[in-house]
């Protein structure tokens, strides 16, 4: 029978852990050392230094994992493997696994990053981003086969051309391609790298193009459904950020905050430092966290404790798991809350009530109806929650026998779209009006929609 995590640690042990710890204040400074990149040059050395730190990561996770099989056989770790820092003993194949999921934890974190550079040398259009995550999501680099042309071709777009080019592998949200290169004239371009350039894929050539067809002239988003496409909303983008800085402030403060955000949505944070020095006991915790989350529902209308029609959106342990994510880095936060939140030191959760939602959408003037059954259960990919109907009055026709066919449009809403209204706190106003925008285009298909002006909104 193999273990599971929770059978030989728990979250606390993964904060309280060295290398977590350790690899913190590693966050913010990356995070500064982005936001003052200022030319290719500067992005150039950014990317190594990157690089480098999560080369060293997944080396040592390869090893640990090693380790712990070797001791499931019966036998010593290898020799040079790293040594686990967390106190436990070595004998135990508990101990390097634990090990090994840390580093997976640290991995993830650093890739969070480099989607951080990926958002920003895309200059923030979301539409790069949704084409090329549609992908599986890469694995470990280290040890890679191909890595090293991958390396060497970045290296000569900047010696040779003077260009920038992003590697994917530090990234979670660029899946398709080996990089991307910008010449500051042309459009982004994807390439695939191999050691061997007549070993190349039709099969990834192809979904390159796709992606570059789908952003640049409007073509389906790559895979095997033609009815996945990019739609411009044509309307700006608004959020709630400053509330999002007052409450982790607040949070910084009290160790926990929660309050009502308009669009029938709460907003709670909580700072694990701040109630560690604050002396909070697991029960006071508990007892803090249900008071001022249940008040903070009542102000928003939701009503007291978590209902089955109760919907959430967290930052907790997410990071570079969905691609589809604005990253925490570039939030426009301070970097060291950045990091905390990344490294789950501060969690920010929103959560809103599903019929409420479809009432407040309905006093938009929009035909919303909240349909996912009563649930605790976590959404799935892809489950319907609500539909927004809309009919065409001035087409209706009358048909035999008194009844009258009302032709219409009707938009399903799945869980990415809810999520980014809570995680990336949309104003109510500004949703509300994507969705009229996307009703107004009766286009048949999957819509996948960005506002205009995301340049102004993320660092």
């Amino acid at each position: 029978m193999r273990m599971r995590a929770t059978d030989y640690y728990t979250p606390d042990d993964v904060l309280m852990h060295p290398r977590h710890r350790e690899m913190f204040p590693v966050l913010a400074s990356l995070i500064q050392q982005l936001r003052e990149c200022d030319s290719v040059e500067t992005g150039v050395e950014f990317q190594r230094d990157l690089l480098t730190r999560l080369l060293d990561v997944e080396k040592d996770r390869r090893e640990f994992k090693r380790a712990a099989e070797r001791i499931r056989r019966g036998k010593t770790p290898q020799p040079g493997a790293p040594e686990p820092r967390s106190g436990r003993s070595l004998t135990d194949e508990a101990t390097w696994r634990f090990e090994h999921d840390v580093c997976e934890r640290l991995a993830r974190q650093l890739r969070s990053v480099g989607d951080a550079l990926a958002w920003r040398v895309f200059g923030f259009h979301r539409p790069f981003i949704l084409a090329l995550s549609r992908n599986d999501p890469p694995g470990p680099m280290h040890g890679k086969t191909g890595l090293q042309a991958e390396l060497n071709e970045i290296e000569r777009a900047y010696k040779e051309d003077g260009h920038f080019a992003l590697l994917h592998d530090l990234t979670n949200c660029l899946r398709i391609g080996d990089i991307t290169v910008w010449d500051e004239v042309n459009p982004p371009r994807t390439e695939e790298v191999k050691t061997n350039p007549k070993n190349r894929r039709g099969a990834q050539i192809r979904r390159i193009n796709q992606a570059r067809s789908a952003v640049l002239e409007g073509g389906p988003l790559p895979g095997k459904n033609a009815s996945n496409h990019l739609h411009d909303l044509d309307i700006p983008l608004r959020t709630h950020m400053d509330l999002l800085r007052t409450a982790s402030d607040q949070a910084a403060a009290d160790g926990i905050h929660a309050t009502a955000l308009p669009g029938a949505r709460i907003l709670s944070v909580v700072d694990q430092h701040a109630c560690a020095r604050l002396g909070f006991s697991p029960d006071y915790f508990d007892e803090q966290l249900e008071e001022k989350f249940t008040a903070a529902l009542h102000s928003a209308g939701i009503g007291g404790g978590r209902l089955e029609n109760n919907i959430h959106a967290t930052s907790l342990d997410s990071t570079a798991r969905d691609p589809l994510r604005v990253p925490w880095a570039n939030y426009p936060l301070d970097p060291m809350l950045c990091a905390r939140i990344i490294s789950d030191y501060v969690i920010v959760s929103v959560e809103t009530s599903g019929p409420l939602l479809a009432r407040l959408l309905q006093a938009t003037g929009l035909d919303a109806r909240w349909t996912r059954p009563p649930s605790r259960d976590d959404l799935r990919p892809r489950e319907v929650i609500m539909e927004i109907h809309q009919q065409e009055e001035l087409r209706a026709v009358m048909l035999p026998g008194g009844l009258k066919m009302t032709p219409g449009w009707t938009l399903q809403m799945a869980r990415s779209e809810l999520d980014r209204y809570l995680i990336e706190l949309l104003q109510p106003g500004a949703w509300a009006a994507g969705i009229k925008h996307l009703l107004a285009a009766r286009r048949v298909g999957r819509p996948w929609p960005h506002f205009r002006n995301e340049h102004e909104i993320w660092c």
